[in-house]
C-alpha cells in the first residue's frame, strides 16, 4: 500500500484527538492542585502550615455525638466536610472509571483517614470519626454525580464533567486567596504563650503564663485519655 492510500484522519478528528490529549493531562493537574488545596483546608485551615503542641491533639472516636471534652458535630461543620468531598469522587470516577464502586469508597476512605492521622500526628486539630465519615460520604456522593451526568449525557459526561471540575477548582483557588489575604482564621488557637504577653497581647509573668500551659496541657492529657 502507497502513502497515498493510506487512510487519512480529518481535520475535525485530528481536533478531537488533541482535546482528548490535553484533557488527559490536565486533569491529573487538576486533580492534583485540588488535593493540596484540600489538604490545606482539612488539616491548617488555610493557615501556614505549623506543627501544634500536644495541646492541640485532640480524639474524638464518637461520630457526630459529643464527647467528653468536645460537643456534638455542627450541622454547617458536617454539610461543609460533605461538600469538601464531592469533587473528590468526580475526579476520582474521571480518572478510574473502571474501578467498582467499593475500591472507590475505600480510596476515599483512605484519603480521609490519612488526614486525620496527619492532624493527630501534627497536632494541628481534632481527629474526628465524624470528618471520616462525612468526608467519604461526600466522595461517594461525588460518584453518584458523575454516574448520573454519564446517565444524562452518554458519551459527552466526562467532557462537560472535567469543564465543570476545572471550573470549580479555579474558583475554590480564588475563594482560598481571599480568605487568605483576609483577617478571618478558622484554625484552633496555637500555645504562643510567653514570658512578659499572652496570646491577646495582654502583659503577663512567667508564673502565669506556666500555670496556663500546664492547664492546657492537662486539659489535652484528659481529652485524649476520655475520648468518647
Amino acid at each position: 500500500m502507497s502513502v497515498e492510500e493510506l487512510p487519512r484522519s480529518s481535520p475535525g478528528e485530528r481536533g478531537s484527538d488533541a482535546r482528548r490529549a490535553r484533557s488527559g493531562i490536565l486533569l491529573p493537574v487538576l486533580f492534583a492542585v485540588y488535593l493540596a488545596l484540600l489538604t490545606w483546608i482539612v488539616i491548617w485551615k488555610l493557615e501556614i502550615p505549623f506543627v501544634g503542641t500536644g495541646d492541640l491533639r485532640q480524639l474524638k472516636l464518637v461520630p457526630f455525638a459529643p464527647s467528653a471534652c468536645d460537643g456534638a458535630s455542627a450541622p454547617s461543620e458536617v454539610v461543609v466536610n460533605v461538600l469538601l468531598f464531592v469533587p473528590f469522587g468526580v475526579y476520582l470516577g474521571l480518572l478510574a472509571p473502571a474501578w467498582s464502586w467499593w475500591r472507590s469508597a475505600a480510596a476515599l476512605a483512605g484519603a480521609s483517614l490519612a488526614m486525620e492521622v496527619v492532624q493527630y500526628v501534627l497536632a494541628v486539630g481534632s481527629s474526628d470519626v465524624t470528618d471520616l465519615v462525612t468526608n467519604t460520604a461526600g466522595g461517594l456522593a461525588g460518584l453518584g454525580v458523575l454516574a448520573l451526568a454519564r446517565r444524562k449525557l452518554g458519551p459527552r459526561a466526562s467532557a462537560v464533567m472535567s469543564r465543570i471540575c476545572a471550573v470549580l477548582t479555579v474558583l475554590a483557588l480564588l475563594a482560598a486567596a481571599i480568605v487568605v489575604v483576609s483577617p478571618l482564621s478558622f484554625s484552633p488557637p496555637r500555645d504562643v504563650l510567653v514570658a512578659g504577653q499572652d496570646a491577646s497581647g495582654e502583659r503577663t509573668g512567667a508564673a502565669s503564663v506556666e500555670r496556663r500551659r500546664l492547664e492546657r496541657a492537662a486539659h489535652a492529657q484528659y481529652c485524649r485519655e476520655n475520648p468518647f
